[in-house]
Order: C-alpha cells, then sequence, then structure tokens
C-alpha cells in the first residue's frame, strides 16, 4: 500500500467533529478504499470552539490555520471554518500557493472567490474539491462535475437549506405561524440564534451559484441571483396552497434561457404529486434536467455533522486515488463570464393573495390595476380564511376578506407594479403576497 495521505484540519465544529470520528472509526476501510492510508496529523482550531465530542488530544495543533496551511508534513488541507472571506480565504489560498490539495465545505468563500480560487488550484497542479458544500451527504457535485458531463443541462434546481423545508413542513402539518415554528427550530438545533442567513435565502443562493457553475460552466456569480426568503409565508399562504393542490418550497433555481442564465431563491408553490413536494423536514433534494439522462433528483440530508462529513471524506478519497479534476468541471480559462439572462414571463404564473377591505368598488379597482399591467387571471376566490386575519386594520375601514388570484404567465414586474399600485389605492390593509408557481 502507498504512503499515508497526510492531513490537516481547519475547524473542528460540528463538520469537523464529524471529519474526526469518521476517520477514526474507519481508518482501515478508508485506507483499503482510497489505496493508501488517510493520517489526520495536525490540527487548527479555536480554544473556545472545540467540539467536546471530538478527541483531538492525539493530533499536534496549530494555533494559525494558515501556518497550518502551509505546512510542510501536510499533503490535504481540509478547510471547515467557514465565512466568505478572512482567515478561511487566507488559508486555503495559502495552502494552493504551498502546493497542497485543499478540501472544503464552505459554499459562502467559493459563491464569492470560487473562479480565483479554482484558477489558482490549476495553476499549481492540486485539487480544489468541495461536495460538502452543496447539499451535505447528496454526492451532487460528482455527479453534474463528472457522471453527467455528456449532457447538456438546460435546469438545475432544489431545496438546498434544511431550515426553512423544516420550518414550512411545520407551518404545514401543524398550522403553526412561521415565528412560533422558528423558535421551536432554534430550540431542536435546526436553527441558528441567528437565522438570517438561513430564512432570508442566502444559504440556498450561495449552494445555487455552485451549481450554477457546475451545470453551465461559467464563472460563479453570486450577486447575480435574486434572493427572497421565507420571513413573509404565513399560515393563510400555507392553506391557500393547499386548496389549490400545491406546497410551498423555498427553491433554488437556474436556469438556462436563449439569453442568458437566470438564477433565483424564492418561495415556491410546487404541484402536491409532484417529488419535490414530498420532500420534507430538514431533507434536502437537488433535480437536475439533462438532454440525454432526462430528469434526475438526488434526496437526502443536507447538513449536519454525518452526512458532510461523509462528502468530505469522499473528496479526500478522490485525492488519495490521484483524481484531480477542475474543481468546476471545465478549466478555469474556459470558464464563461455570467451573463444575466433577460427578464421573461414566468410560465407557472403568480399567487397572488390580498387582504382586501369588503367596500364598494375594492374589486373592481384591483381588477383594474391588474389589467393595466397586461395580466390575466386564470382564477381568483374569495373567503376567510381559517388561519384568520391577525394584525389587521379593521377600524374605520370596514372588515377585510382574503383574496387569492392566480395569473397566467406574465412577468414578475409586471405583478409588481400592479400589486404596488392597489396597496397605494389603500384597498388592502396589509401587504399584498405575492408566490411564484413552479411548472415541474
Amino acid at each position: 500500500m502507498k504512503n499515508g495521505l497526510k492531513v490537516g484540519l481547519a475547524g473542528v465544529g460540528t463538520v469537523g467533529g464529524g471529519l474526526v470520528k469518521l476517520l477514526a472509526t474507519r481508518g482501515d476501510s478508508l485506507a483499503a478504499r482510497a489505496g493508501r492510508p488517510i493520517e489526520l496529523v495536525a490540527v487548527s482550531t479555536l480554544a473556545h470552539r472545540k467540539n467536546p465530542d471530538a478527541d483531538i488530544s492525539s493530533f499536534r495543533l496549530v494555533k494559525n490555520p494558515v501556518a497550518l496551511a502551509q505546512d510542510p508534513e501536510i499533503d490535504v488541507f481540509v478547510e471547515l471554518m467557514g465565512g466568505e472571506g478572512g482567515i478561511a480565504k487566507e488559508s486555503v489560498e495559502a495552502a494552493l500557493r504551498a502546493g497542497k490539495h485543499v478540501v472544503t465545505a464552505n459554499k459562502a468563500l467559493l459563491a464569492h472567490h470560487g473562479y480565483s480560487l479554482a484558477t489558482l488550484a490549476e495553476k499549481n497542479g492540486v485539487a480544489l474539491n468541495f461536495e460538502g458544500a452543496v447539499a451535505g451527504g447528496i454526492p451532487v457535485v460528482k455527479v453534474i462535475r463528472e457522471s453527467l458531463k455528456g449532457n447538456d443541462i438546460s435546469r438545475v434546481y432544489g431545496i438546498l437549506n434544511g431550515t426553512c423545508n423544516y420550518i414550512l413542513t411545520q407551518m404545514e402539518r401543524e398550522g403553526m405561524a412561521f415565528a412560533d415554528v422558528l423558535k421551536e427550530a432554534q430550540k431542536q438545533g435546526y436553527a441558528e440564534a441567528d437565522p438570517t442567513f438561513d430564512i432570508g435565502g442566502f444559504d440556498t443562493a450561495h449552494k445555487l451559484a455552485l451549481l450554477t457553475s457546475l451545470a453551465f460552466g461559467t464563472r460563479t456569480s453570486f450577486d447575480s441571483i435574486y434572493i427572497e426568503g421565507i420571513e413573509s409565508i404565513t399560515p393563510a399562504d400555507i392553506e391557500a396552497a393547499d386548496d389549490l393542490g400545491y406546497r410551498i418550497k423555498l427553491l433554488g433555481v437556474a436556469l438556462r434561457t436563449e439569453s442568458g442564465i437566470e438564477q433565483r431563491v424564492h418561495p415556491t408553490m410546487v404541484p402536491k404529486q409532484s417529488a419535490i413536494a414530498e420532500v420534507d423536514g430538514v431533507s434536502n433534494c437537488v433535480a437536475i434536467d439533462g438532454d440525454f439522462v432526462g430528469d434526475v433528483m438526488l434526496i437526502g440530508l443536507g447538513a449536519g455533522g454525518g452526512p458532510t462529513a461523509s462528502a468530505v471524506v469522499s473528496d479526500i478519497i478522490d485525492i488519495a486515488r490521484g483524481h484531480v479534476l477542475p474543481p468546476f468541471g471545465t478549466r478555469s480559462k474556459d470558464l464563461k463570464p455570467y451573463k444575466k439572462a433577460q427578464m421573461r414571463a414566468h410560465e407557472g404564473g403568480y399567487y397572488i393573495r390580498l387582504s382586501v377591505y369588503d367596500r364598494t368598488g375594492a374589486f373592481a379597482a384591483i381588477a383594474s390595476r391588474m389589467a393595466a399591467q397586461g395580466i390575466s387571471i386564470e382564477s381568483i376566490v374569495q373567503h376567510r380564511s381559517r388561519a384568520g386575519l391577525a394584525g389587521s386594520d379593521r377600524t374605520h375601514k370596514g372588515s377585510a376578506a382574503h383574496v387569492v388570484m392566480i395569473t397566467h404567465q406574465t412577468t414578475e414586474a409586471a405583478v409588481r407594479k400592479a400589486l404596488a399600485a392597489i396597496e397605494r389605492d389603500g384597498h388592502v390593509d396589509s401587504k399584498p403576497q405575492m408566490i411564484r408557481i413552479e411548472k415541474l
């Protein structure tokens, strides 16, 4: 058997701790699969953030991650600290310049700096592997980068954040408000104390930026992604979706069009009979549409110490076998600059919920505003929601009722202009809700 592959690990949090345990418990079998032993020899971690579940006492401790990245005794630098810049970026760059292979699960770092880091890795003839950065234990990076290279991919989309999927699942099952489910998710460890990164859609967007580059051979362009979180979703929306035959999911969608690439993150109504509608709780899924393979969907645990450590180990084993590919499947010099798609009509149409004052002329005014923007309505339903109208102003303007409209295909700009005018007219007692309906 070949000499051991020596690994340095920076970051011993949830994922780093999972990696330490996996290497310790599966050492012999991993060596057999890799063709050589995989040896964790040095660790860098902040003293106040040590993982009590991961025993690192037998490893050499290196205080500075950059020093570890340049350490002559390691072959692979594993970065699990997180963060789009700072010490994570400095240490990864240092490792690549020193001719060390790098494995990371840091989606924020790669979403913002993936192109420059890939260029640096290729220049120095080393790997930059990141299977754990997208959808945890789901092997989607390898599937797109290797297994589907014979295909032209037209679309990649999915549920990429377990926290949001858990919240939306519980809102549907228990009829709870968003804020109440969020508190429950925080108690159970599914959501951070500051959940903005997850519920605001930014975590999903970082992962989508990587999937876009892998699928379409473009440079990462995080700033081009339209991002909308789930904070505005109410029990009334969940209820209306159910009545209409849909479930609400936070999706990341990247789509090739004639004018460029469309990237968006937003709550979406998906048909109940679709496979993605059945992905509940903290699970993730990624769907890929290829011209020869057809539609492929991968489902599994998208986060956590075990699943993500599994992905990190698979990247390390590839390196141990001498399997080094361009990080994004295409050489960095051949990655095309990202070209944002022109605005077009959304084929699935839109769900619109208005809380309308029950008074003469309100509905006529709303219909007029829609018509002015060329919006055709497929269906309209007026009802008093079982979820209630908590927080509505009914003092001097009369009672309000929910009006749910489904549009035919139209542009988002048209819908937003119409809703802004409706709100200015004073016929609604709260901000209008708009959710895309996706054809899957």
